[in-house]
């Protein structure tokens, strides 16, 4: 049996997550802002309640993400597997300078927030010479998409850190995973206004990332036929890129002051 730390989950993916490793007999601390619905999530739960540990914190904040690893260390005699799921995804356009604000609250979320969350495990992995660090990267990070600019560039961000930490804790027995899901039925996608191929909905995103997980894959596009699309893209020349993209439907953009 392993012990999972999952953050955002209490909603969508991690939830989902949480579901799949629940169904297993594992032992999972839930991270989210939320109690009242990390709670709920942990009623929907199957088998015994106690394996299940609601850890309320908000992952941009240091000190508590730091505090609520601690605890679930102790809680557990230690993680084997933790996984950074939390983030947020708005419409965003430099211009404005309202979404600047926005923009930052994404990258605290979606970039900073991972690296506060791999810290807190690092260092009492190398002391037990194994465990296993899972980025939710995403497959907007591998092509810039018009009015996404913080969250393909965030992803772009979290894609090319996993990377980075891989090579360096490989050295010293760590496993570092990139997963970069496509679309999947989520609170983040309900109100994307394009057509969305592929989509999966969070359970079936789950099963297929915790198999990855399992096979110690250092990184992969799911579905895969997204991961097909994705280098497609990635290999088309500028000039036909910017022209396929053009008229393409925009992430609507919000109110800074605002946020959910």
């Amino acid at each position: 049996m392993a012990n999972v730390f999952i953050t955002g989950a209490s909603s969508g993916i991690g939830a989902a997550i949480a579901r799949q490793y629940a169904e297993r007999g594992d032992t999972i601390g839930l991270v989210a802002r939320n109690p009242e619905k990390l709670r709920a999530v942990i009623d929907s739960l199957p088998g015994d309640k106690s394996r299940y540990i609601a850890l309320p914190a908000d992952v941009t904040n240091r000190d508590e993400i730091l505090a609520v690893a601690r605890k679930f260390e102790e809680l557990t005699g230690g993680a084997d597997i933790v996984i950074a799921n939390a983030g947020i995804s708005h419409g965003v356009k430099t211009e404005y300078y309202e979404d600047l604000d926005v923009l930052e609250n994404v990258y605290k979320t979606n970039v900073f927030a991972m690296a506060y969350t791999f810290h807190a495990f690092i260092e009492p992995m190398k002391k037990r010479g194994c465990g296993q660090l899972v980025g939710i990267g995403s497959v907007a990070g591998i092509r810039g998409l018009p009015g996404s600019e913080a969250y393909c560039a965030s992803k772009s961000a979290v894609i090319t850190y996993t990377e980075s930490l891989r090579v360096e804790l490989g050295k010293v027995g760590l496993r570092v995973q990139t997963i970069c899901p496509g679309f999947v039925k989520t609170p983040l996608t309900a109100k994307n206004p394009y057509k969305m191929p592929f989509i999966l909905t969070a359970d079936e995103f789950a099963a297929l990332a915790v198999k990855k997980i399992d096979a110690g894959t250092s990184y992969c596009v799911l579905p895969w036929q997204m991961g097909v699309l994705a280098k497609i893209l990635r290999m088309l020349p500028n000039w036909l890129f910017d022209k396929i993209l053009a008229k393409r439907k925009q992430k609507p953009r919000i109110d800074a002051n605002n946020q959910t």
